[in-house]
């Protein structure tokens, strides 16, 4: 039997002296301390001759108090992480018993592993995890970030130091790493929004550990990064209606149940249906806890383009009986709260950080559990051709005519209706020419070769898988960092842990196996699955995008904001050139980004962050 305890995050950092000398305590001390922000609740250094360990703990529960990292189970094997480990009883069931009797926390579970099975232990473990583990016996270091990514794992290999954080800030206090950014992710950034170099940072000495990776090093054989994950393919399920809705549910209970594990939780709450069915889940499973476990936290709209996400949230969590306060970004008229305070890296968030922060805060104050609805668009996403060239392909005649008729039940017309009549997914074709701005350095375009490069990204996603090539290629795009990084508490700046029970393995898994018709089209599969829990409301309530581009409209009404000038921008950009033509609402996030980029720069080169 597991007994669970409180979930702690934290931050960490592990550093080897590659000469094998020893790490001087008080550099150990110093990367620990840029730590704090992540782990407020205590931090704790180990010095183990050439390697060296340190852990900032942020806990999460009352009884995550007692979770002390550095952790050792054996003497020789050390561990530092930021983990959070599901369906622990399985876990536990393959690992030998153990004379301990206080709850196993989860980096002891993934130091468990590691002492069975090895570096082959990532291919055991569930949930959203990033650690280092130095053996001192054999003198090897082995570390890895989960299959998608959620806690990100960054290392520098220079001198003689290799040191691993989860926290790229506390790497930049190592001797000899620079500030030199790295051009290609600048460039990224500055056409895309994003990095779209799994492994890359926008500092040239710091490179990140891409998903599903893990990192090895010894002495004998230097460091080395290889994938241990792979989403894999799979044939579609078939079987009673009835069988998919209670799958969904079960799947969601256990995905949120292994994220909250019976505390308090914050939901990013909206008047959609994946926010609202984590809700409605989340309530059930802590009915029994203390008034209003569950809340829900809303970004809303007021004046600055049409929105009714309020009343769809309100209604929502009425029906939940749960509080939901709501929080308008649109509210301020200038473009102070454009970029967030000392972000590790450039990052153009939501318009108006006062309100985001104030949110975050919030949150925290009430749990430091957040739960985000992200993964259910992309996992349900309709791609009915795709489905009927392998139903021909395969020469599945029944299934063809079953879900023909299925369709038809739900729906009353053919699923090619929409395309006939000018609507549903359009061909590549139809895609606008992409253009570089003209605001980019050419010297940058021509070194970097950004005109392929573009071309390249902007290409319609695609994939191997025969039935849902759309989906599975959007769930392994470099995007997703950009989510996790934007609600990182590097970010938000406030204790808080973000988690995605869609994006939880065993819901993906299922979900991609889900036949496309009838079942993605408008996400029925939601619909139909929590139509005893959803007020009618949201039950029906169509897939709402935004109907206008908020940054373009705030553009058209405030202005644009200024670039702050320096050397270092000029390397990228013409700024003078930047703002000049904004006739869509890609050209003006374009142009944001260039804003966002100087300002982060300025305080890059600011004294106090020269200082650290």
């Amino acid at each position: 039997m597991v007994r669970d305890r409180g979930l702690v995050v934290s931050g960490f950092v592990c550093l080897v002296r590659t000469d094998g000398a020893p790490v001087p305590p008080e550099l150990v001390a110093q990367l620990t301390g840029a730590l704090a922000f992540r782990g407020p609740d205590g931090h704790a250094t180990r010095c183990i001759g050439q390697a060296a360990l340190g852990h900032a703990r942020l806990s999460v529960g009352a009884r995550s108090a007692h979770d002390c990292q550095p952790l050792t189970l054996d003497g020789g094997s050390w561990i530092v992480a930021d983990a959070r480990i599901d369906d622990r009883a399985s876990l536990v069931e393959k690992l030998p018993p153990r004379t301990c009797e206080t709850p196993a926390s989860d980096a002891s579970l993934v130091l468990r592993a590691f002492l069975k099975w090895d570096a082959d232990c990532v291919e055991h473990l569930l949930g959203d995890f990033a650690f280092a583990i130095w053996n001192e016996r054999s003198r090897r270091l082995l570390c890895a970030c989960d299959p998608l990514g959620v806690r990100a794992l960054f290392h520098t290999e220079i001198g003689p130091w290799l040191a691993v954080s989860n926290a790229i800030e506390c790497l930049r206090q190592l001797p000899d790493v620079s500030d030199e950014l790295d051009d290609r992710a600048v460039a990224d950034f500055l056409l895309f929004g994003h990095r779209e170099d799994p492994s890359a940072t926008t500092f040239r000495d710091i490179r990140r550990l891409p998903p599903g990776h893990r990192l090895t090093w010894s002495a004998e054989r230097g460091l080395e990064i290889r994938p241990y994950w792979e989403f894999p393919i799979e044939e579609p399920l078939y079987c009673r209606p009835v069988d998919y809705a209670d799958r969904l549910r079960t799947l969601l209970d256990q995905a949120v149940a292994d994220r909250v594990r019976g505390e308090r939780v914050g939901i990013f709450f909206s008047g959609g249906l994946d926010s609202t069915a984590i809700a409605a889940t989340a309530v059930r499973l802590n009915r029994a806890s203390a008034d209003h476990p569950v809340r829900g936290f809303t970004f809303v709209y007021e004046s600055l383009i049409p929105d009714d996400e309020r009343e769809a949230a309100v209604a929502a969590a009425g029906h939940m009986d749960i509080p939901v306060r709501c929080y308008a970004v649109d509210a301020r008229r200038d473009w102070d709260d454009l970029v967030e305070p000392e972000t590790p890296e450039p990052y153009l968030p939501s318009m108006h950080g006062e309100a985001r922060r104030i949110c975050y805060a919030e949150m925290a104050a009430h749990s430091r559990i957040a739960l985000n609805g992200e993964g259910a668009d992309n996992a349900l996403h309709y791609e009915w051709r795709a489905y009927l060239s392998y139903l021909l392909r395969t020469k599945r005649w029944k299934r063809i005519a079953v879900d023909a008729y299925t369709f038809l039940a739900h729906r009353r017309r053919p699923p090619f209706f929409d395309t006939l009549t000018g609507g549903g997914q359009r061909s590549p074709s139809d895609a606008v020419e992409p253009t570089i701005p003209r605001w980019i350095s050419p010297d940058l375009v021509e070194r970097l070769r950004l005109r392929e490069r573009w071309e390249q990204v902007m290409r319609a996603t695609d994939s191997e898988h025969p039935v849902r090539p759309v989906a599975y290629g959007s769930l392994q795009t470099a995007l997703w960092q950009s989510l996790f990084d934007g609600l990182d508490p590097a970010y938000v700046r406030v204790p808080l842990e973000v988690a995605y029970p869609f994006l939880d393995l065993r819901v993906l898994r299922f979900l991609m196996r889900v036949p496309v018709v009838p079942w993605c089209r408008d996400k029925y599969l939601l619909r139909y699955a929590f139509r005893d829990v959803l007020p009618p409301v949201i039950r029906t309530r169509p897939k709402t995008p935004l109907q206008r581009h908020p940054h373009h409209e705030k553009v058209r009404r405030d202005g644009f904001p200024a670039v702050v000038a320096s050397r270092r921008l000029d390397d990228y950009v013409n700024s003078s050139l930047v703002g000049d033509s904004m006739r869509s609402a890609w050209d003006t996030e374009a142009a944001l980004r260039v804003v966002a980029l100087s300002r982060w720069v300025a305080g890059l080169e600011s004294p106090a962050a020269a200082q650290g």
